[in-house]
């Protein structure tokens, strides 16, 4: 088969969408399949792990470029660009499938064509990431993004979810009907985080324990709910009621922490911005504690890494992939919700209970080892073929 394959970023780019696009790609490669990723974060043709890659990008000066910049329409510069290069090497060489994320809707000027079915792969929906107060422009240009994320979703021939209530709260934003195949398919990790992974230790009891957070300085991880936890227990910390912490921040640069931390929560906040892979997996060697209390996760990455390497994982019960992947399988902590005390009200439990960190700890390294490309791989494929009998069929919008 061949698959065609819509990322905006692609390693050595350090996003979860990056990753996510890897993860696909190799697991696809590893089933015999052909891939090629259309990647818009760079230039050129390049092969990588059996995946060849083409860069999409837009140079800024363009009209692409310039169109990028007005409110709305702005959102279909990246769609024509992918769809030129996608139909350009469809017209040499024909791809069986195009499959793309949901997230701004790459492949949005693809959807419904029957000579190649489109697979969107949802992660975060635009409009669950931003803020709430908007200006005029602003409302426009997220109204136009919901809008082509709706048609591109309502134009596929298949859909995929990391959970079943992914799944479903994904079909009630797009309005999709029942008209087409929407299967439920987790993502794999690498092998290489894999392999460290099985390797690692736990690290001693010895304070200052550590805490990880990995993600951007935005709402739906609940950042700012956790920096106000942290401020909280920091206090708690310097009095002696709990063991001293330190927290790193991996994906988060200085300039977005808070201005109003306190000293004591500052002097415990390490600010890392973005990194490599071998810095991820140092981190989550040393780490004690995962803190990742989201209002969202699509993919769920974050809980699945930590579950991996056997770290206790603080979530927020508002997040359904957390109720899965750290609830059910007992690999974490769920705060009551994304707010600050209830985050400082779990921050503490893991601080203060050794036995509490061994148990979950166990639990964790018993629910890791599903994550696999091998699941990833075939299942996709199943997908796929799902999507390519619905397409010859006419049922796509």
């Amino acid at each position: 088969m061949r698959t065609a394959l819509i990322a905006w970023d692609y390693p050595p780019s350090p996003s979860g969408l990056s990753t996510a696009a890897r993860e696909i790609a190799e697991s696809l490669v590893a089933e015999n399949c052909e891939v090629t990723v259309f990647s818009g974060d760079r230039t050129g043709t390049s092969m990588q792990n059996g995946v060849r890659i083409i860069g999409c990008d837009i140079p800024r000066q363009s009209f692409l470029g310039r169109l990028r910049t007005t409110a709305g329409f702005g959102h279909l510069a990246a769609p024509r660009r992918f769809r030129d290069a996608v139909l350009s090497a469809h017209a040499a060489t024909p791809f069986d499938v195009v499959e793309a994320t949901n997230w701004y809707a790459p492949a949005v000027l693809l959807a419904g064509r029957k000579d190649l079915p489109l697979v969107t792969r949802n992660s975060t929906p635009a409009s669950w990431s931003r803020d709430g107060a908007q200006s005029l422009r602003n409302r426009f240009d997220g109204w136009a993004a919901d809008l082509f994320e709706r048609r591109q979703a309502n134009g596929s021939a298949a859909l995929i979810s990391n959970t079943a209530e992914h799944g479903r709260r994904i079909a009630d934003l797009y309005r999709l009907g029942g008209r087409r195949p929407h299967e439920t398919i987790g993502l794999s990790l690498s092998e290489s985080m894999l392999e460290r992974a099985g390797k690692a230790g736990y690290p001693s009891g010895s304070v200052p324990l550590r805490l990880l957070f990995v993600g951007r300085a935005e709402p739906r991880k609940g950042f700012r709910e956790l920096m106000d936890a942290v401020a909280d227990v920091s206090r708690d910390a310097d009095q002696g009621q709990v063991p001293d912490f330190r927290i790193d921040l991996l994906g988060v640069p200085e300039d977005d922490l808070p201005e109003a931390l306190s000293l004591s929560a500052r002097r415990r906040i390490h600010a890392l911005g973005r990194q490599q892979d071998a810095v991820l997996f140092d981190l989550y060697e040393a780490a004690h504690i995962v803190a990742a209390p989201s209002r969202y996760e699509s993919f769920g990455l974050v809980y699945q890494e930590a579950i991996a390497f056997g770290r206790p994982v603080l979530a927020s019960a508002d997040d359904p992939s957390a109720r899965e992947f750290v609830g059910a399988t007992g690999a974490g902590v769920l705060a009551a919700s994304t707010h600050g005390e209830a985050i400082a009200a779990r921050l503490r439990d893991l601080l203060t209970s050794e036995e509490l960190r061994t148990r979950l700890r166990a639990s964790a390294l018993a629910a890791a080892g599903t994550f696999t490309r091998a699941t990833l791989g075939r299942q996709t494929l199943d997908v796929y073929t799902q999507a390519i009998a619905a397409a010859r069929s006419g049922k796509p919008s």
